[in-house]
């Protein structure tokens, strides 16, 4: 009888793209322990496994997307939860989820011919995936917003003293 990891790593890869996953083959995927995706679930509502009897956990592509930018956003990008959060809420995520859930069901309806191909491609999805441009540019926005505050405030406070005098 085989290992249990092993036995695991075929099933995964014998899987459709659009088939479920269990927790441990998406804490493996993401290199994240299994017990960080649970706390996830209680932090981000967005994040709803499909639960079976006992409680496992099956995650659909959309979810895999959403932990993987959360993993991105939380990691390498340096957010906090709570910034994240924010992020779901005004649904600035939402169109990145789709297109990383979208280029990785393209992706695994690759031949398997083009293996080296595939990764490369992935790599690429990820920066497809997260808008950085976008959040560069948001983050420009917010600088010249808070000047332009500044300038009103200075503008409004000269007002008030001549209306004073």
């Amino acid at each position: 009888m085989p290992d249990q990891p092993e036995h695991q790593d075929k099933a995964a890869k014998s899987k459709t793209g659009a088939a479920f996953r269990t927790i441990g083959e998406v804490a493996e995927k993401l290199e994240l322990p299994q017990h960080v995706l649970r706390f996830w679930e209680k932090k981000f509502h967005q994040i709803r496994p499909v639960k079976r009897n006992g409680g496992r956990r099956y995650y659909r592509v959309e979810d895999i997307a959403l932990l993987s930018e959360i993993r991105t956003l939380l990691h390498d990008q340096g957010y906090t939860i709570k910034g994240v959060q924010k992020l779901l809420r005004e649904g600035g995520l939402a169109k990145a989820v789709r297109a990383r859930a979208q280029n990785e069901k393209a992706l695994d309806k690759a031949p398997p011919a083009k293996a080296e191909t595939k990764k490369a491609t992935a790599a690429d999805t990820r920066q497809i995936g997260m808008p950085f441009d976008l959040l560069n540019d948001m983050g420009s926005m917010k600088q010249a917003l808070k000047s332009c505050l500044k300038e009103l405030e200075t503008i409004h406070a000269d007002i008030v003293a001549r209306q004073n005098r």
